[in-house]
Order: C-alpha cells, then structure tokens, then sequence
C-alpha cells in the first residue's frame, strides 16, 4: 500500500436528516469554489442575465470553475461587451488557462496572462454586473462587508439552515470571502438546489431554479470536458460542484437526497472514485453516470509502459443512519 486518502461523507433525505455518514458530519470545511452555485444567486434574482441579454450559456458562467478552453473565453468576452465591465475592473490576478491545451496555445503564441484566464472570473464578472445594476460600489466588490457579499452570503445561510452569524469566512485565492460550516449544512444546501421546492422564500426559490438551469444545460462550462463537475452535471438528474482542498457538494434530484464530502489531505484526484462508490453504495439508477466518473479515474494503476501495476480501492462503507 503506497497512499491512503481519509476523509468524510454525509448524506442527507429531504427533511434534513443525516441518512448516511462516514466520519463526523459536524466537521467544519471550508466551500471554496463549492459555493459559487449559491454566490450565483443574488446575481439570478437580480436578473442580470435577463437585463444584459446574456445567453443561458454566459450565464453559466458566473457558477463556473472555467478551465480556459476557447468556448469559455468567448462567454466570458461577450459578457464584457454586454455589461460594458472592463477586464481590469476584476480583482482576479492575470494567469494562463488551467487546462494544458490552452495554456500551451497561449505560451506558445506568445499571448500574456489575462484577468479572464483564471477559473474565478465569471463569478467576479456577476458580482460586478451585480453591482453595477444596484447602484453599489464596484471597487471593493469583493470584500466581505460589500453589500453584493452580504445577499449572497444571507441567501447560501438560508439555504443551508444555518445561523449566518455561525458561517465562518475567510479569503479565498481570488479574493472572495469564503465560506465555513459542518458538512452536514452544506449537503443541506445542496439538496435545496435540487429540491428547489424545499424553498420557502421565493425569490431566492426562483433564483435557484434559474442558476440550477444554467448549471443543467451547460455542463462543460460549470468546468470543461474531463472533469468531474461536468460529467456529474451532465447526468440531468444531479447538481453538483467541488471547490479546491477536496471539497464536494452534490445532490439527487428524483431521490431528493443529498451529498456533501472532503477528502482530509485536500486530494481532488480522488472525487470521482469516491463519489461512483458512493452512487454504487446507494444503487443509483443511472449506470452511464457511474461509468463516466470510472473513466476519470480508473481503478488499474498503469505505469509509463502501460502495464497494470497495481489498483486504486476505495475502502469506505456508508453507515446508514
């Protein structure tokens, strides 16, 4: 045995309740890029989409961890044009794209490091629009006291059912607050983005559905083509996304049942070998879905000579509670 990755699981049904767990579902994570579905919602509720003529597809973006590819770019540049936002309004840092295609497209060619190239960039561009259209400031958009952070974090604490005061912030790597709360809370909000009926509040109910919508019909922008939130998303019956340091959020809609998870060590490597075990524990119908996340992350270990030389197990048992 060369490496073992801990960590900790929690399901629950629709009425809140923990159905299944492994590891203390009380243990405290930090969302990262987890929470960019419920940052998206003061933006739909605003109806920035709607005001600036943006496409459910640039919209989509401001949920997304974009990997860089051509497809992003060009929602990312049309949501410039129609907001009138410039690029170096973003507070995010000039980077080259994270997938290698691209990137190598860009040192090669010469291109430099852009604002838009870094994954965070459509959700910096919502708060901004956001921002814009309410008449709030746009130089501190970013910041935890910004009016713009304050309905998002209202709308996620909400969601989550989950004292607002309790929420644990941070900075992120681009710049946002990020939030922090038990597992358990976070799978609750998850299946609220599934189960949007679950939702009392109906402009934040409405919101839901619409960034959910997003999310749905364009599942390679939320991250790119071989990558675990797009094969998820790409199953109609689950919403789902990770946030960096190994942190996962997805959830069911027909079995309205949810699921949060953090891989302790911050690995992101092995999210889809954990959550197909997870569907495989539960007996999830659609087999297609399983086998796409099997493809991300095969269990055969093959060395540079394409020889099989040992397995990746996934080793955790669902208590049912």
């Amino acid at each position: 045995m060369e490496n073992v990755h801990s960590g900790i699981v929690c399901g629950v049904d629709e009425h809140g309740q923990v159905i299944y767990s492994a590891g203390e579902v009380m243990h405290v994570v930090l969302l990262r890029s987890a929470a960019k579905p419920f940052q998206a919602i003061p933006v739909a509720r605003q109806k920035i989409d709607e005001r600036f003529g943006l496409t459910s597809r640039e919209a989509a973006l401001f949920a997304a961890s974009h990997r860089g590819e051509a497809y992003h770019l060009e929602g990312l540049e049309s949501i410039l044009a129609k907001t009138g936002i410039r690029e170096d309004e973003l507070l995010t840092c000039p980077t080259y794209p994270l997938n290698e295609a691209p990137k190598f497209a860009c040192l090669s060619q010469g291109v430099a490091k852009r604002r838009l190239f870094h994954n965070c960039a459509g959700k910096h561009l919502g708060f901004l629009a956001l921002s814009k259209e309410r008449g709030y400031t746009t130089s501190d958009y970013y910041k935890q006291e910004h009016p713009a952070q304050q309905e998002a974090l209202a709308a996620f604490a909400s969601l989550a059912e989950y004292p607002q005061e309790h929420i644990g912030l941070a900075v992120d790597g681009c710049g946002f607050p990020v939030y922090a709360l038990p597992l358990k809370h976070l799978a609750i909000a998850y299946l609220k983005l599934a189960c949007p009926d679950l939702i009392a509040e109906q402009e934040n109910r409405q919101a839901v559905e619409k960034v959910t919508g997003w999310m749905t019909a364009h599942p390679e922008i939320i991250a790119s083509h071989q990558f675990i939130c797009t094969a998820l998303l790409t199953d109609p019956n689950i919403i789902a996304k990770g946030g960096a340091m190994g942190v996962y959020g997805f959830a069911l809609k027909k079995e309205r049942i949810s699921f949060s998870l953090k891989v302790l060590d911050g690995s992101e490597l092995v999210w889809p070998l954990v959550i197909a075990n997870i569907l495989e524990q539960i007996d999830y119908s659609n087999k297609e879905t399983i086998a796409r996340l099997h493809a991300l992350a095969p269990k055969e270990i093959v060395n540079d000579n394409q020889l099989v030389v040992g397995e990746k197990r996934p080793v955790f048992v669902l208590e049912k509670c």
